[in-house]
């Protein structure tokens, strides 16, 4: 069982990933502590917002709606990869979800659907909200994906958990679709590559695998296959092998 990061821990391990923190007012204070236990954490769960604009996406997840106070999410990932912290503590983001999701989560191993909602989420993970649209339309910046990785892999070494330790709402709870716009494997593949060098290393890798094509882990990415094809040197007719390791640019 994990004790959930105190403050000063999660910043400190965050910032020596290399992510770019702001810490908002009031952030190490706001919580929902009061409506069930923070901890022990299991995972770092990953959000889109269904938003636009750094400055709304951060004040709706900081206040909440009506009926859902906030905070939302410890976290906002912004479109230009700073992350800001405006929760410490239970958050309002994962609700309900699947114990057996919860229980491979702990083993990290593969996740099994999700098709029932039995287990608090908000006592057990993580939470980052990504200002993105959701309609698969919106771009995922790199610099937005590179943080994404960072973060998870930041929180991930500080409690000694592999990249399995990190999942998307769409994979915890039934009917949700975040995050919509690049896929959770290939985010878990690149935090791993992380995670296998130390705090604030460089560039991440893909591994290739069999039917793999560079438009293909482009999409999967969040980068386009051109800056894949030139990060690695690859020409036209733009070859890949399963297995080969691709370095995944910034």
């Amino acid at each position: 069982m994990a004790t959930p990061l105190s403050a000063d821990a999660l910043v400190a391990a965050l910032r020596a990933e290399g992510v770019r923190v702001v810490e908002r007012p009031g952030w190490r204070t706001h919580n929902r502590n009061h409506k069930g236990p923070w901890g022990p954490v299991r995972g770092v769960m990953i959000h889109h917002t269904v938003t636009s604009g750094t400055a709304n996406t951060v004040s709706i997840c900081e206040n909440g709606y009506s009926g859902l106070p906030g905070p939302l999410c410890h976290g906002v990932i912004a479109k230009d990869g700073t992350v800001y912290l405006i929760g410490n503590g239970r958050a309002n983001h994962a609700g309900s979800g699947d114990s057996d999701v919860l229980d491979a989560v702990i083993a990290e191993r593969a996740l099994p659907a999700a098709n029932e909602a039995d287990a608090d989420g908000n006592t057990a993970f993580y939470g980052f909200e990504c200002e993105n649209l959701g309609d698969g339309e919106d771009p995922w910046p790199g610099a937005q994906m590179e943080a994404i990785e960072k973060v998870s892999a930041a929180i991930c070494r500080a409690h000694k958990w592999g990249a399995a330790s990190v999942i998307g709402h769409k994979e915890w709870q039934p009917g949700k679709v975040d995050p919509k716009g690049f896929t959770m494997s290939g985010l878990r593949q690149r935090i791993g590559a992380r995670l296998a060098g130390k705090p604030g290393g460089g560039s991440s890798t893909y591994t290739v695998r069999d039917g793999d094509t560079l438009s293909g882990i482009g999409r999967e990415l969040g980068v386009s296959w051109e800056a894949l094809a030139k990060a690695n040197n690859i020409k036209a007719p733009y070859v890949i092998h399963p297995g080969q390791k691709l370095v995944v640019p910034k």
